[in-house]
């Protein structure tokens, strides 16, 4: 039996805030209280003058995952140390349904890789490329038997992941009825698909284009068909990186009239607009993610909607691709498209600047309060995707997922002093006020300041209960 308690630390959760000593045992939390007396065969971690948040969890990130010739450039061990660092302790990955691989054995693909690499905790969600017998029944073990409780569909990127609207309603009319959810990226695949080689036969190769062959009111469409699939199949319908007003309008009006719809945004929608397109460089490849960004009135009303709960939380989207072909050995990174940009990989890096820069952006900012910080970057994805309350708070029965913040400390965020391996971060020479100063993992502590205490391998497996509740 191995005690650890946290003393002077301000406890904060998504209800709470109080000052208060946390009486960690093994690995999940025994007591909170003031001025707890323990013995001298209990470590003492002084957590004066910082916050003391739960364990952040990320249910959207891509570690080891390959979207046709591309593979991220983060694996399981190298991106859940870059999530520790940013204060992230449980991430909901993906287990990928391709052709010829069952959903359940996808499952178990995912959790050998997990268990060989990765550094703190997590789940997956599935990503169902098609729908027959066969699937829907093994989605339904997988929600009762595996711990496996979200799926997520593609509406868009036809010929490799899309999937049409029948099946998207059988998938929800069956995992809703068995205390499952499914996840929508919700684009008009299709039309998207057209204006591209459009694009393309105009000779329009630059980065940019990305942006300008997606436009927002193909993910409004999307999003709203979405949402009516899912009122047809009486099943609750989650949306993944929401980005564009036109999306979010229908979100609102649907979650006003009782349905089920729930959808998060991430950082990069948060802090950047399209203004950055304005080049034909192809240093905006950083900038190449799906949805891509959006406007600046889309940006404002994302926050009014973090604000009230429109939007239930904040993820990151971690799907890193470097902007330098053969970093670390890694190929078939962003130059892949340098002369075609439909060939860019999409997706960025951001699973360890999540908590900094939404404490810097929102809380300073007065956009969220501090408890809705913890909401958004830990209840919430927690409680939505089966985790709570083993993960999420800071209470008693708990797992002992814990993060020491210094709200004031400033520093400087840079791609040399991250820990995964993407070549670049969004973030670059950003100035911001708040740090993650230690994180413990089921009472085990995985970061002390600079320092990396982890284990390859220390992660857990989390089987997960039941998505779309609240």
């Amino acid at each position: 039996m191995t005690r650890k308690i946290i003393q002077n630390g301000r406890i904060v959760t998504s209800v709470d805030d109080y000052f208060a000593d946390i009486l960690i045992v093994d690995d999940q939390i025994a007591a909170i209280g003031r001025n707890l007396v323990v013995g001298t065969d209990t470590q003492v971690i002084d957590a004066k003058g910082l916050l003391v948040l739960p364990g952040g969890v990320d249910c959207h990130t891509h570690m080891d995952n390959t979207f046709g010739d591309s593979t991220t450039c983060d694996s399981f061990e190298s991106g859940t140390r870059s999530a520790a660092f940013g204060g992230t302790t449980t991430i909901v990955d993906f287990a990928f349904q391709r052709q010829g691989v069952g959903v359940l054995e996808a499952i178990e693909r995912a959790r050998i890789k997990g268990a060989a690499g990765a550094c703190i905790d997590y789940g997956f969600h599935v990503i169902v490329t098609g729908v027959n017998a066969q699937v829907l029944a093994d989605m339904q073990h997988a929600i009762r038997h595996e711990g496996v409780s979200s799926f997520k569909m593609f509406m868009a990127y036809p010929g490799s992941v899309m999937v049409d609207d029948a099946a998207i309603f059988q998938a929800m009319r069956m995992v809703g009825q068995h205390g499952g959810m499914i996840a929508l990226h919700a684009e008009n695949g299709t039309i998207i698909d057209l204006l591209i080689k459009e694009a393309l036969a105009q000779g329009h190769t630059a980065p940019k284009y990305h942006a300008l062959t997606r436009p927002a009111i193909m993910e409004g469409e999307a999003t709203h068909r979405g949402i009516k699939l899912a009122e047809l199949a009486e099943a609750p319908v989650y949306f993944v990186h929401l980005s564009a007003k036109e999306a979010l309008k229908h979100v609102v009006e649907a979650r006003d009239m009782g349905v089920p719809v729930f959808a998060e945004t991430c950082p990069h929608y948060l802090f950047f607009d399209e203004s950055v397109y304005d080049s034909d460089d192809f240093d905006l490849a950083r900038y190449v993610m799906s949805p891509p960004l959006r406007s600046k009135e889309s940006q404002k009303a994302l926050w009014t909607a973090l604000r009230t709960d429109d939007l239930q939380l904040v993820s990151t989207d971690h799907c890193p691709f470097c902007m330098k072909e053969g970093h670390l050995g890694l190929v078939n990174q962003k130059p892949l498209g340098r002369n075609d940009f439909s060939k860019i990989p999409n997706g960025v890096p951001g699973v360890e600047t999540r908590m900094a820069t939404l404490y810097d952006g929102g809380v300073r900012s007065e956009k969220i309060s501090l408890n809705r910080f913890v909401e958004l970057t830990s209840t919430a994805p927690a409680k939505l995707f089966g985790l709570f309350p083993q993960k999420g708070t800071i209470a008693v029965g708990s797992d002992a997922d814990i993060v020491l913040f210094d709200p004031g400390e400033q520093h400087v965020i840079s791609a040399k002093n991250q820990h995964g391996n993407c070549d670049f971060t969004l973030f670059e020479g950003r100035n911001v006020t708040g740090k993650v100063k230690k994180v413990l993992l089921r009472g085990e502590l995985i970061v002390d300041a600079d320092q990396w205490l982890g284990k390859v391998g220390g992660g857990r497996f989390v089987s997960r209960g039941e998505s779309g509740g609240w």
